[in-house]
């Protein structure tokens, strides 16, 4: 493996002590760097030219990267890229132009000056909007990585209650980022909502609003030739089973969450009404 390769796999930069460990000499260091493959970053830190900016300047300020800035770190989902780097530099001074976090209470990043997830989700849950919050948060639950109640305990009294609220809207399993925001909005919407409801003849669905409309959040998959002719078969298999079907895909759920809500209140208010009833 070469020096270039190891670095990728760490992220883009690794100590001294780690590149030795790994077997490379200083000489073989020595080389890299006069031959412009990799950059010394500080002394006893390299990294590849061009890359790890929130990384890189965290450890010219012997600060760490978390937040919204750490989630490419942990694969966390995002709704949008991160702008200001999120550092925390402990007690140390600020570092100007970024968005400064509280010191750091659990354990670290193993080998980059990244704080540990525990961390990183619990700054994002003060920090951030709800949903951006709440996006970082399901994929590290579902995927077994933390706990809601874990995040709850540590986040007591009445100023973190906003942030706990965030964690109310965490589901058991969103097999997308729409699912877990429309899964939101429906629920602020005080709708009975069903995830993942296995329907006769249809299949499972992604949501069972009121046990009587089914909506779908179509993701770019669903834009494939294939994908839409699965989806006509499932949606005439909805109808003639007896309900209702609505889909919305990213604009919808992530620009336009009013109209989507709108929507299926509409089609539950006329079906109230009886507008689809035989005539």
């Amino acid at each position: 493996m070469g020096i270039e390769v190891f670095l990728r796999h760490r992220g883009g930069m690794a100590r001294t002590a780690a590149l030795h460990r790994a077997g490379f000499t200083r000489t073989r260091v020595d080389e890299a760097l006069a031959a412009g493959r990799i950059v010394r970053v500080r002394r006893g830190v390299y990294g590849l030219p061009f890359e790890g900016g929130a990384l890189v300047l965290a450890l010219q300020h012997n600060a760490l990267v978390t937040c919204l800035s750490a989630a490419p770190v942990y694969q966390l989902w995002t709704l949008e890229k991160a702008g200001l780097i999120h550092l925390s530099p402990g007690h140390k001074k600020a570092v100007p132009g970024t968005l400064i976090h509280g010191r750091i209470l659990h354990s670290v990043h193993p080998w980059l000056p990244v704080a540990g997830l525990a961390d990183v989700l619990i700054h994002a849950l003060r920090c951030l909007p709800p949903l951006e919050a709440l996006v970082m948060v399901q994929c590290a639950a579902q995927r077994g990585d933390v706990t809601v109640d874990f995040l709850r305990r540590k986040l007591p009294g009445n100023r973190n209650a906003r942030a706990r609220s965030i964690l109310d809207y965490v589901i058991p399993r969103a097999d997308s980022v729409l699912e877990v925001l429309a899964s939101y909005h429906f629920r602020r919407a005080g709708l009975h909502v069903r995830r993942h409801v296995e329907l006769q003849g249809v299949g499972e669905v992604d949501f069972l609003i009121e046990d009587c409309l089914v909506v779908e959040t179509d993701g770019a998959s669903h834009l494939e030739a294939k994908q839409v002719k699965k989806d006509r078969v499932r949606n005439n298999a909805t109808v003639v089973g007896g309900r209702l079907c609505l889909r919305f895909g990213y604009v919808d759920v992530v620009h336009h969450p009013e109209q989507m809500v709108a929507q299926v209140l509409a089609v539950l208010e006329q079906s109230r009404q009886g507008t689809f009833s035989a005539r």
